[in-house]
């Protein structure tokens, strides 16, 4: 006894480091997207999250103001600010770049340290300082359009509710300004047509059906598993353990085609049923678990009082199961309020339908998915709702997971 209760300590320790390790491993990711999600797009790419209170080094291109060329002696001499001009002022916003080096080409865009003098391959020689400001010397009168500036720049932090305002609204800073001059502000394009109301509502119309039709359902099936005797019963427990393992992916083609056969086709009634049936497993075994572990005792004096067995079902198992359905519950509206597969095959694809996983997947995340700030704000927008389910309803689900593994 001595030796066991000598280990206890020990146990304890590597049980409470396993679990700090493990919140860090969830945390740390959590807080990169959160500070990734303040951050603008060229500042994601040119540096990691823990990088965004430091100012970030970007490379810059842009052309010579169009400032006439001015004689000085024997040379033609154009002078201006590489970080006036509009096409860098768009990206910097908040200014306060300090240039760091510059270069000629594109493939060494700082090839020489600012201050300093560089020479073309056409004898023209081209000087940027730190504060932008440059100057640029040629030998003829420059024709055509003015010279590529390359350089790099010491940008400083940048964070912004921009991405935010872009989920919200699913307008981008341009549709927002034009918006503006025309009147319309950030809450009228929220609650428009085109805003992501409509779709956190279409989300709320499929999640909330999804999760309750499936736990009625499973709630009767697990009290016949766990308490009805008649044949097969092992047989429709070992199916439903079977079914646990399919991958939904198998089904998706062979279940739309059976809805348009009987006339449901893509439509919200057709993705309840999708999601009932794809949880109907999980549901059933979760609470025919916790409903077999409760005190028989119980079962089987309502019998001998003449209770039916709806009578039990309604009145006991049903009150006594909460826990069990609780974590089911959480289960089953995080998967399908952050579902993106089901519903891109069972909902039509018209403006109208689409929920908000569809809405940020076709319309936020930019032609390659390349958006990472707006990945990242949309994140945590529709993270809000799960997150206040989850705590809700959170000291149930270790009761509900537990279910029948102590006896």
């Amino acid at each position: 006894m001595q030796g066991i209760a000598g280990q206890a300590p020990a146990l304890k320790w590597a049980v409470n480091i396993a679990v700090a390790l493990l919140v860090i491993a969830w945390m740390v990711p959590t807080l990169g997207l959160l500070v990734s999600s303040f951050r603008d797009r060229d500042q994601i790419s040119a540096s990691g999250w823990w990088r965004a209170p430091i100012a970030v080094e970007m490379t810059f291109r842009t052309r010579a103001d169009d400032t006439p060329a001015r004689i000085e002696g024997e040379s033609w001499v154009i002078e201006g600010n590489v970080l006036a001009t509009s096409e860098v002022a768009a990206r910097l916003q908040g200014g306060g770049a300090r240039v760091t080096a510059f270069g000629l080409t594109a493939r060494e865009p700082a090839a020489f340290p600012a201050g300093t003098q560089a020479t073309t391959r056409d004898g023209d020689t081209l000087s940027v300082r730190a504060d932008g400001s440059y100057r640029y010397t040629a030998a003829s009168q420059p024709t055509g359009q003015a010279p590529r500036v390359y350089f790099a720049a010491l940008t400083p932090p940048n964070l912004t509710l921009d991405n935010y305002m872009t989920v919200l609204t699913a307008q981008d800073a341009e549709r927002r300004a034009a918006a503006e001059v025309r009147g319309v502000g950030f809450w009228q394009l929220m609650f428009s047509d085109g805003g992501i109301f409509r779709n956190f509502i279409n989300t709320f119309t499929v999640t909330i059906p999804a999760t309750i039709i499936p736990i009625l359902i499973a709630a009767f099936a697990a009290y016949a598993l766990a308490w009805m005797e008649f044949p097969g019963r092992a047989l429709l427990i070992a199916a439903v353990v079977g079914l646990l393992v399919v991958p939904l992916q198998l089904a998706l083609v062979p279940l739309l085609n059976l809805h348009n056969r009987i006339g449901i086709g893509q439509s919200f009634v057709g993705i309840w049923l999708a999601h009932t049936g794809f949880g109907l497993p999980l549901a059933i075994y979760l609470l025919r678990n916790y409903m077999a572990g409760l005190p028989r005792d119980i079962i089987e004096s309502a019998r001998v009082d003449g209770a039916t067995d709806f009578q039990i079902f309604t009145r006991i198992i049903l009150p006594l199961s909460f826990p069990a359905l609780a974590s089911f519950a959480i289960f089953q509206f995080l998967w399908t309020w952050n579902d993106l597969l089901v519903a891109k095959v069972f909902l039509p694809s018209d403006e109208a339908s689409r929920v908000m996983t569809v809405r940020i997947a076709d319309d936020l995340l930019g032609s390659r998915g390349g958006d990472w700030g707006i990945l990242a704000a949309a994140a945590f927008v529709s993270i809000a709702v799960p997150v206040l389910v989850f705590f809700t309803m959170q000291r149930y689900l270790v009761r509900g997971l537990l279910a029948g593994s102590v006896k």
